[in-house]
């Protein structure tokens, strides 16, 4: 027997195998669908995609599959594998040529072996006889093997369906979660930072299709700022392909100006926060999203506080979503360097990030301190907030994440 070449790549989900037989089928098929745009987005090969009970499979040739497949959400782990029939002579044989070549001499080895659908033999049979064809392979190929079932040195996995059997040598693990498009749509407050992304990511991981809008808060802010965010953006996108994306640019500065000529300084941080918050709404309401996602850390900056944060939303009827609230730095960065944010997130600017940020920025705001701001405003808020709705700039990322300025 030559040696075999790996043509199919095993996909485990596992959240989706909760639920009940019409939502799980209707996931599957979305799961599929995602696994096929990102293969397409990236240019590699297959034939087909095919669900069986628990797992999908995709046959392609391509060494660069398995990974590409591994950032699909949904996906929990992938193998790159070899197939066969169900008949346990074919299965023997494919293993005993792939542990002839794979384990070396002086290596341990151990058989783990799976079995659905009908046979008439168990999992412990197929582990039993593969693992004796391996063993007299490698002694006809004058090495010494040793078998070690708890920590073996390599591990040869045999997985058997009702009528075909898959050898494979590794597991790749994916995001998880939930696939895209399965929980809606919701508005991301997105920045040129590092927080913000990995807060969309982690809401992506959970089913959702994001909508970021960029609060430009120009002349106060550097023009770096919303190069870094549609950098982001496309980035957050490339996880998801196969979609036409929106990025709403919001022209905050007027806003902006107009708050700070009443707002205790003090304050600023806090009432340009709410404003946010405000806009965001409006976004979601006409585009049909279902809430709103912010890159909040509890306590890291001056508007994150307890305090601060109840404050900014006190009497707005939002849903609204931070998933990074009990997440540490480092841990934030950690996942941005997973992500592909991080090194775009922290590229340098010759220009401060915003120089409305007050020398000492209160942190402690009293219940009500947002409202009584806002009613010393010398402006219609609920018009300028409609207008900065309806003037926004929207970029548009293609499937193949092109973009479009409308």
């Amino acid at each position: 027997m030559s040696f075999p070449e790996k043509n199919i790549v095993i996909v485990r989900y596992g959240e989706l195998s909760l639920k009940s037989r019409g939502v799980r089928d209707r996931y599957e098929e979305i799961l599929k669908m995602n696994i096929s745009a990102m293969l397409k987005a990236n240019g590699i090969p297959f034939s087909k995609i095919l669900r069986d009970f628990g797992r999908i499979f995709v046959e392609t040739q391509s060494p660069l599959a398995p990974e590409i497949i591994a950032r699909v959400f949904g996906v929990v782990s992938v193998s790159p594998a070899f197939s066969c029939s169900a008949d346990p002579e074919e299965i023997t044989a494919l293993c005993a040529t792939i542990g002839g070549e794979e384990i070396k001499d002086g290596q341990t080895y151990a058989v783990r072996a799976r079995r659905s659908g009908n046979h008439s033999y168990s999992s412990n049979d197929i582990a039993r006889i593969c693992g004796d064809a391996i063993w007299e392979k490698l002694i006809a190929a004058g090495k010494t093997p040793s078998v070690d079932l708890t920590h073996p040195d390599r591990e040869i996995f045999v997985e058997v369906r009702q009528s075909r059997s898959y050898v494979y040598l590794n597991n790749l693990k994916g995001p998880g979660g939930f696939p895209t498009g399965t929980q809606g749509k919701m508005v991301v407050l997105l920045s040129g930072g590092i927080d913000s992304p990995v807060a969309a990511w982690l809401m992506m991981k959970r089913g959702i299709d994001i909508i970021p809008i960029f609060f430009d808060n120009s002349p106060y802010m550097s023009q770096t700022a919303i190069e870094k965010a549609i950098d982001n953006a496309q980035v957050l996108f490339s996880w998801a392909p196969g979609r036409r994306h929106k990025f709403y640019r919001i022209k905050h500065g007027e806003y902006m100006r107009s708050m700070m000529e009443t707002c205790s300084s003090k304050n600023i941080c806090l009432m340009c926060k709410r404003s946010m918050f405000r806009v965001a709404g409006a976004v979601m309401k006409k585009t049909g999203a279902v809430g709103i996602i912010s890159g909040s850390s509890l306590g890291q900056v001056a508007s994150q506080t307890a305090e601060n944060m109840i404050c900014e939303t006190y009497g707005l009827c939002l849903p609204l979503y931070h998933p990074l609230i009990a997440y540490d730095k480092q841990e934030i960065i950690d996942l941005a360097r997973k992500i592909g944010t991080f090194d775009n997130s922290i590229r340098a600017s010759d220009e401060k990030e915003c120089s409305a940020v007050p020398e000492k920025p209160e942190i402690k705001a009293k219940l009500t301190v947002a409202l009584d701001e806002e009613n010393r405003f010398r402006f219609n808020l609920e018009e300028m907030i409609q207008n900065m709705v309806n003037d926004a700039e929207i970029i548009e990322f293609s499937p193949e994440n092109e973009i479009e300025i409308k």
